[in-house]
C-alpha cells in the first residue's frame, strides 16, 4: 500500500499539474484510497494540486458522492441559482444537493473529512473507490462501484452515436 493510503491499483492518464489556467480541471482515472476512522479520505496524489484550493462535497446520483474544486462548483452554483423558483422539481433538486453540500479544504496530507451524513448518503465504509469524472471527482463504495461498473459495460461498449453525436 502506498504511503499516502492509495494502493497499487491506481491507475490515472491524468495530464497536467493543476494551478491555474483557462481550462477547467480535468480529472480521470480510479483509485482506491481508505476511509479512515475519523471519516477522512486521501485525495489521490495526481488530484490533489487541483482541489488544494478548496473543494464542494454533495450527494451525487447513484448514491456516489460529487467532488469538485471551487471554481467548478461556483459555476454549477450560478446555473441552480438560476433556475425558476417557480419550479418544484428545481427547488427540490436544488435543496437536496446544497443541504447537503460540504465545503472542504484539504489537510497538508492531502486527506479530506467526508462529513457522516454525505457518508451515510454513499454507504461509505472503509474501502472507497476514487474516480475522476472529467471537472469533478466521485467517490464510491468499493462494493457500490463495482456492482455499477459491472453493470454498465456491456451498456457502454453497445453505446451509439445518439449519447454524444459526433464526438468520436
Amino acid at each position: 500500500m502506498a504511503q499516502s493510503g492509495e494502493d497499487e491499483r491506481d491507475t490515472d492518464d491524468s495530464r497536467g499539474g493543476g494551478g491555474a489556467s483557462a481550462r477547467p480541471a480535468r480529472f480521470l482515472g480510479t483509485h482506491h484510497p481508505r476511509l479512515d476512522d475519523k471519516g477522512r479520505l486521501f485525495l489521490p496524489a495526481k488530484f490533489r494540486d487541483r482541489l488544494a484550493g478548496g473543494l464542494v462535497i454533495t450527494p451525487g446520483q447513484e448514491r456516489c458522492l460529487y467532488v469538485f474544486p471551487e471554481p467548478e462548483f461556483d459555476r454549477i452554483f450560478d446555473r441552480i441559482r438560476q433556475a425558476p423558483v417557480t419550479s418544484k422539481a428545481a427547488r427540490d433538486y436544488q435543496r437536496m444537493f446544497m443541504a447537503k453540500a460540504s465545503d472542504e479544504t484539504p489537510d497538508k496530507q492531502g486527506r479530506v473529512t467526508v462529513n457522516a451524513e454525505l457518508r451515510t448518503y454513499a454507504g461509505l465504509t472503509k474501502e472507497c473507490v476514487v474516480i475522476g469524472a472529467g471537472t469533478r471527482v466521485e467517490v464510491w463504495d468499493e462494493e457500490s462501484w463495482t456492482r455499477y461498473s459491472a453493470e454498465q459495460e456491456g451498456p457502454f461498449a453497445e453505446l451509439s452515436e445518439e449519447v454524444l453525436p459526433g464526438l468520436i
